[in-house]
């Protein structure tokens, strides 16, 4: 979860410096441009089928969705949910094909007691101190919600990051311990009963369908207040224990009221944590806790429990080499695990590479242009490309603050944004920007639908491709369509050929969607497969129908 600016931040640093890894990987220098390169697919060389692409709600959404005029909230959801397209051909959206819907822990209605200092990072809960439930709470959240439903977005997830404040042991929504689970003693299966309890009311009440549960989020970090009892946003840690222990009852209750949720584990701080032993705190080695043959703590066996483990790709894709081989080690742990499947399911850039990747050279300085497009660009192929990820997922739809962490900005017109907890800044009303990454994410998550399977492409190096070309592939069967994303990280255009094996395009024709200093996902010129061009610095999806 970002964390901007906050009395945690320098803890993530912390441990990224006693966690990363040495990567013997040497990028080398990008290829030499020869005339026209090959890109060579067979339809049958069939790799990972891919699951969706998402954002979150988190936090933002609950002032836009409930207090902005009705115009703006829809044009926003338009451009996160939209598969339409103009009459031009161009989309009105990215088509975000999963959202991601918060369940509050009660710290909005705390106010300044909550110790949590910025009214933008506090949540309301459905459930009352008193064990009643209000199902009024969460507007703006739930209008986004049903919003995503209405323009067709096809699969929806809870999550949630800490208990209701009446059942942690500080009456906080933040910890006062390291390590375990903040929540009093025996209060465990209460907080089950709850995230149960919700599930299903806003099925019933909302007309939606909640797919998937993640009910536990970056639990390797502390989430302790600072020196002054502050703190900048919810959460808690858990042991791989208590996180086994807490699947158990979420599995037993889903199935007790016949719900098809399945529960999501992992939600691993970076990535390491899912495939190594990083500190012996009972944190980590989560793909082997959670998933290894042998291990107690197998959660495979219950029902309601969707075989995927899933991570955060923060402090993990700077420097490059890191980058691959965080990815690889990744990929390689998966595998052994019959059929266990891997999500990234949350970023945005808290890395420092350097102005001469991104302006401002960190995630500090909100940037709607192409450097910071073209950054998260290579994350998302190297995640689904090395670590083989079938679901990525950005961290929050929407921000009003000046930093790189949202895909739809919020100022007053007059601002980039805050730095700080200024609680009625675009509370009300103000001024929403799209953004080059957004349109960027959009090459993806509007074409490469949840069902589509990635086709291999051989003979890339991701160590080079990384400062170059990156490709995947993609193969929608049921409507026939061949995608291919290609993100241009060099300052030159590159000519490419197509070699398909196993099919024929239609008209041998690609239909190119482009994303660049001048174009928003904007649809250009077919190109004949025999010699197109990828344009530099871009991100480009082309279409074609086969036969």
């Amino acid at each position: 979860m970002n964390l901007i600016k906050g009395t945690l931040t320098s803890l993530f640093f912390a441990s990224l410096l006693i966690i990363a890894c040495s990567s013997d990987v040497n990028l080398g220098p990008p290829p030499i441009a020869s005339d026209v390169r090959e890109i060579k697919i067979d339809l049958n060389q069939e790799l990972q089928t891919m699951d969706g692409f998402g954002a979150s709600d988190g936090w933002r959404a609950q002032f836009v969705g409930k207090n902005w005029p009705v115009e703006k909230r829809n044009a926003i959801a338009d451009l996160l949910f939209s598969k339409e397209m103009d009459a031009a051909g161009n989309p009105k959206g990215i088509g975000l094909s999963m959202w991601r819907f918060y369940v509050g822990s009660g710290s909005m209605e705390q106010g300044a007691s909550s110790n949590i200092y910025d009214e933008w990072r506090r949540t309301e809960c459905f459930q009352n101190p008193n064990g009643t439930y209000d199902w009024s709470k969460q507007a703006g959240q739930r209008w986004f919600l049903k919003a995503a439903k209405s323009r067709g977005v096809e699969k929806l997830m809870a999550f949630t990051v800490s208990p209701p404040v009446q059942m942690t042991i500080n009456g906080k929504a933040f910890s006062p311990q390291k390590n375990n689970m903040n929540i009093k003693p025996g209060l465990l299966p209460d907080y089950a009963d709850f995230l149960v309890e919700c599930i299903d009311n806003l099925q019933r009440n909302e007309g939606v369908t909640f797919d998937y549960l993640s009910p536990v989020n970056e639990p390797q970090w502390d989430w302790m207040a600072g020196s002054n009892g502050q703190n900048s946003q919810e959460g808690t840690p858990a042991t791989n224990q208590e996180m086994y222990d807490f699947t158990k009852l979420l599995s037993d209750k889903l199935k007790a009221k016949s719900l098809n949720t399945e529960i999501v584990l992992g939600e691993a701080a970076t990535i390491n944590y899912l495939y190594e032993n990083v500190n012996g705190e009972n944190r980590d080695d989560q793909i082997n806790s959670f998933f290894g043959p042998s291990s107690a703590n197998n959660i495979a066996q219950f029902p309601n429990v969707k075989k995927v483990i899933s991570g955060h790709s923060y402090f993990t894709v700077w420097p490059l080499n890191d980058m691959i081989s965080y990815r690889e080690k990744l990929s390689s742990k998966v595998k052994q695990i019959a059929g266990l499947k891997y999500w990234q399911t949350e970023y945005s850039i808290l890395e420092n590479p350097g102005i001469a990747e991104i302006p401002g050279g960190s995630g500090n300085k909100r940037d709607l242009g192409m450097k910071t497009a073209l950054f998260v660009a290579r994350t998302i192929h190297n995640d689904i490309a090395v670590a083989n990820a079938s679901s990525w997922q950005w961290w929050t739809a929407l921000s009003r603050y000046d930093y790189k962490d949202g895909l739809v900005y919020l100022d007053d017109g007059a601002s980039n944004g805050v730095s700080g907890p200024i609680p009625d800044y675009c509370k009300n009303d103000g001024f929403y920007r799209d953004s080059k990454l957004l349109w960027a994410f959009g090459n993806f998550s509007l074409f490469v639908r949840p069902g589509a399977i990635r086709l291999q492409i051989p003979n890339q190096n991701a160590a080079s491709a990384a400062t170059d070309v990156m490709l995947t592939a993609y193969k929608d069967v049921a409507k026939k369509k061949l995608i291919i994303v290609a993100v241009n990280y060099s300052d030159a255009s590159r000519a490419y050929k197509l070699n398909l094996s196993g099919i024929t395009l239609k008209n041998n024709v690609l239909t190119p969607y482009v994303t660049s200093e001048d174009s928003n996902l904007k649809k250009s010129a077919n190109v004949n497969t025999t010699k197109f061009d990828i344009p530099a610095r871009s991100i480009v999806t082309y279409v074609g129908e086969y036969n």
